[in-house]
């Protein structure tokens, strides 16, 4: 089977072909952080017209690049939550029209579930069932999947993802937008020794995260110090290592809570580059392994979402008629 999927849940308009046996065909991206970046943050009514703009041309893009006609085509997925509901409504919409062209069913997909299963389309997939970390700008949770469909929460943030953290400490610190790689790349000059962040959450059982405190904490380092390039780089390293070491203690907890010794990472944030040392040397010493998909595809990716959608391929439909679920909790969905 033939899938095309449409991801444009947020910023990022991502076109993917699937097939069921050759695997990925082809993919594009569009990435809308030049819109966003001088207003420091992603604006959901910009975000919406950018995908009306984007995505018809990136469909014809990877159906050139993969040599697929239409015809060849047998489905259609399409993020349909959570997320932005004007980005999912466009996507929807533009989904429901070419299907209605093309003569195919669509499929509405989580998008959790499209990060979720991200790896497995990679050769070194994991096996049934896995500990899940699901990390970016929208999004923080833990999650045993026992199946495609079969998912269990075990703890999810309470306020702020961690994502969204890391994006309003760069604009504390003027780095800029996004925040992740802006971070980053600034705490490799960091002073390991000079601040000393707080680890929420961590002084009580349970695998729920909170990083609201964590931003507020870095909001009264930068009022009580002056902010020159060092300071800068000092506070932009102890931020990064609190929220990396919290990460990676709440994985800790999940797998020797499940006895589970895989963990998939997935999400923009999974491209970090200290969480991912940090967590393969955790998993390392554990008897485990990581999986993460290929760092293209930790953001926000159309080849997910075409993925799930040919796992759910069964579940599709001919009505013309959509909706869209800006929240939508991944336990909802149904086992296959």
């Amino acid at each position: 089977m033939r899938v095309l999927g449409i991801e444009t849940s947020c910023d990022d308009t991502g076109i993917a072909l699937y097939d069921s046996e050759q695997g990925l065909l082809a993919h594009a991206l569009y990435s809308q952080i030049k819109t966003h970046q001088k207003y420091g943050g992603v604006v959901p009514e910009l975000a919406a017209r950018d995908h009306v703009r984007k995505v018809i041309p990136l469909v014809d893009a990877v159906m050139e690049e993969a040599g697929v006609a239409p015809n060849s085509v047998d489905g259609i997925a399409y993020t349909s939550g959570p997320g932005l509901a004007g980005a999912l409504l466009a996507g929807s919409a533009i989904a429901k029209g070419l299907a209605f062209a093309w003569d195919v069913p669509t499929v509405g997909v989580h998008h959790m579930e499209g990060h979720m299963l991200a790896p497995m389309l990679e050769e070194d997939a994991p096996d049934f069932p896995f500990i899940a970390l699901l990390v970016s700008g929208g999004h923080t949770l833990l999650a045993r999947v026992q199946a495609v469909g079969e998912y269990e929460i075990l703890g999810q943030t309470l306020d702020d993802a961690v994502g969204e953290a890391f994006d309003k400490t760069a604009k504390l610190l003027g780095l800029g937008y996004p925040g992740g790689p802006a971070i980053s790349k600034t705490a490799e000059m960091g002073d390991p020794k000079r601040f000393k962040f707080p680890r929420p959450m961590m002084d009580r059982p349970g695998l729920d995260f909170s990083f609201s405190g964590l931003k507020t904490f870095a909001l009264t380092t930068v009022q009580k110090n002056t902010l020159d390039q060092k300071t800068v780089s000092d506070i932009a390293w102890a931020f990064q290592d609190a929220a990396v070491d919290t990460l990676v203690k709440k994985c800790k907890r999940a797998i020797e809570q499940t006895n589970i010794p895989r963990l998939v990472v997935a999400g923009g944030v999974g491209a970090n580059i200290a969480l991912r040392e940090r967590l393969k040397a955790m998993m390392e010493k554990s008897g485990g392994k990581v999986f993460y998909p290929k760092i293209e595809l930790c953001t926000d990716n159309g080849a997910m979402i075409a993925y799930a959608g040919c796992q759910r391929l069964h579940q599709s439909t001919r009505d013309l008629g959509f909706s869209v679920k800006a929240r939508w909790s991944i336990e909802e969905l149904p086992a296959l």
